[in-house]
């Protein structure tokens, strides 16, 4: 309703003879706009993965640290059970540049201490001794004299025979070893003849940067436990320990790139946010008024939340375009104006798109729904 008495006001000034055509005042021009983005952020993932959950979606109003999407790990397990020792990685760190220094991310002390390395010497002649599997149970009796006596696992298959890890019974260092298949220990089950070894550390390498460690030096660990986490690519210090990419900015999100179950690498963008501290409010201005305008002019502007209320935002005239563009005038005719933009200080309560009007001076006092809704009823009269 203001906007519109102002142009009546300005129309009657004009057609009043010898008055002439006076411009203007800035109280009496205003302008129609709307809150716009001054610019996008792309957030781009640290390290690469499978997206497991996106926790946010276009229009989310976002602030700084909030996560916004959580990248599933490559998650390491125990092989066997042990003690952990030579732990020589650290979270962030390169998995491979570790091994490739160190000989690996960590080693596992076997809870067993004892290894055989065997082969088929002594086995007893058939064609199904000749067949052995990973993971086997076989009987462990010393050569010498037959008093040690034990149990034991095939473990690995070597070039020159099999190794067996001893998980039962006592045996020294270097003693001979017959190998059974059967508890009875019969000839016919024999199947070879090991050394008794000492069982090296296991050593535990990896692919990608260490995202988390979940063991330290000295601390026992079943089969099967999880020993740490890895992700794809090099993490440059900068990495979330929770596997969360976390919001640089606040602002509002206007694209999302990447959905859960998607695979991305180290760099691709996530999503795009609209930061809060670059909100600009966008409104068209009549050739007729540019030069009553000027970049780093003051502006007051209206906000409207809704029908009942609005609220005054003091700005700043940033640019005007030097470009025209022809737009329709409420007459029907043709008509060109120019867009300026105008910076302020937003709140949580801003939303991009919000309708404004910007005046150059201070603006009215906002009007209540009541005094607009008297005002057309007063027009219609």
């Amino acid at each position: 309703m203001k906007k519109f008495f102002a142009l009546l006001a300005a129309l009657l000034l004009a057609l009043a003879p010898g008055l002439g055509s006076p411009a203007l005042s800035e109280t009496e021009l205003s302008y129609e706009g709307s809150v716009v983005a001054g610019e996008t952020v792309p957030v781009s993932v640290p390290y690469g993965g499978r997206v497991d959950e996106m926790l946010v979606r276009v229009g989310s109003w976002i602030r700084e640290g909030d996560p916004i999407a959580t990248l599933a790990t490559t998650l390491n397990y125990a092989p066997i059970e042990g003690t952990v020792t030579g732990l020589n990685a650290g979270e962030g760190d390169s998995a491979e540049t570790v091994a490739e220094r160190y000989g690996a991310v960590l080693f596992l002390e076997p809870t067993h201490r004892y290894m055989l390395e065997a082969t088929e010497e002594k086995a007893y002649n058939n064609s199904e001794n000749h067949y052995l599997h990973l993971g086997e149970r076989v009987w462990l009796t010393c050569v010498a004299d037959g008093s040690h006596k034990g149990t034991g696992m095939i473990s690995a298959f070597t070039e020159s025979g099999y190794n067996i890890e001893v998980t039962g019974g006592e045996f020294y260092l270097e003693e001979k070893v017959d190998i059974f298949r059967t508890e009875d220990r019969t000839k016919e089950s024999r199947i070879g003849r090991g050394t008794v070894k000492r069982s090296k550390p296991l050593e535990i390498k990896a692919t990608g940067s260490i995202l988390k460690m979940h063991v330290k030096n000295g601390d026992y660990v079943e089969r099967g436990e999880l020993l740490f986490e890895t992700v794809e690519g090099v993490l440059d210090g900068m990495y979330a320990p929770q596997g969360s990419v976390l919001c640089p900015e606040t602002g509002v999100v206007t694209s999302v790139e990447k959905a859960a179950g998607d695979t991305v690498g180290k760099g691709e963008t996530l999503i795009k946010v609209a930061p809060v501290s670059g909100f600009q409010v966008q409104f068209d201005v009549p050739e007729s008024d540019v030069f009553a305008l000027a970049e780093g002019q003051t502006v007051s502007m209206e906000l409207y939340w809704d029908n009942m209320e609005a609220k005054n935002y003091e700005g700043v005239i940033t640019s005007i375009s030097f470009v025209n563009e022809e737009q329709k005038a409420d007459s029907g005719s043709q008509q060109k104006v120019y867009k300026a933009c105008a910076s302020f200080k937003p709140d949580e309560r801003i939303r991009l798109g919000m309708t404004v009007i910007v005046y150059p001076g201070a603006a009215p006092a906002a009007e209540t729904l009541e005094e607009n809704l008297t005002e057309e009823k007063e027009d219609e009269d």
